[in-house]
């Protein structure tokens, strides 16, 4: 069986980084899942909803605050929707 390598890279990325908490990487994950569902398209289409659920993160100011950071330390490029009928878009760097 083949290592995950995009899963392999940002575990090894965030080895020594202290910012990065259990709800940053769950964020990650369910961002990853979705990357990987999409058949590894990046941007990947993401929505609050769905990452929160996947991600089992309930209050939105965790998701936020997260999901912000993860995009200032470097690990994704975040671009939210202008609007409730359109998605946000997210970048996994290094994959």
């Amino acid at each position: 069986m083949e290592p995950f390598t995009p899963l392999t890279k940002f575990y090894d990325a965030i080895e020594d980084d202290v910012r990065i908490t259990p709800s940053h990487i769950s964020i990650y994950m369910a961002i990853l899942q979705l990357w990987n569902a999409e058949g590894g398209k990046n941007p990947v289409s993401i929505s609050r909803e769905d990452v929160m659920k996947k991600a089992k993160i309930s209050a939105r100011s965790t998701y936020n605050k997260c999901i912000n950071n993860l995009q200032e330390y470097g690990y994704i490029k975040y671009l939210p929707s202008n609007g409730c009928l359109q998605t946000s878009k997210a970048f996994l760097k290094g994959i």
